[in-house]
């Protein structure tokens, strides 16, 4: 019995998998920056009742107050671990 509620609940989560996948891809192709997680996160909260438009201006309001810091490309040849 508890393998079928398992089914149960991965045949309901299915569709919502299928939908993040996409909406991943989208967000990929218009170069927007946005992982997974956050993708979800931001799904759930609208599922839940908060304005996409809201959403968006305090997403953008973080990005902009505190920018991601770019990778330092590590020099070739070098192993830090050997200092």
């Amino acid at each position: 019995m508890s393998s079928t509620r398992q089914e149960a609940r991965d045949n309901k989560r299915q569709p919502y998998l299928e939908v993040l996948e996409i909406l991943g891809e989208m967000a990929t192709l218009l170069d927007i920056n946005i992982t997974q997680r956050q993708l979800a996160y931001c799904v759930s909260l609208i599922e839940n009742g908060v304005e996409p438009q809201a959403l968006a201006n305090v997403i953008n309001g973080l990005r902009a107050r505190y920018p991601e810091e770019e990778e330092v490309p590590k020099e070739h040849g070098k192993d830090e671990s050997t200092k």
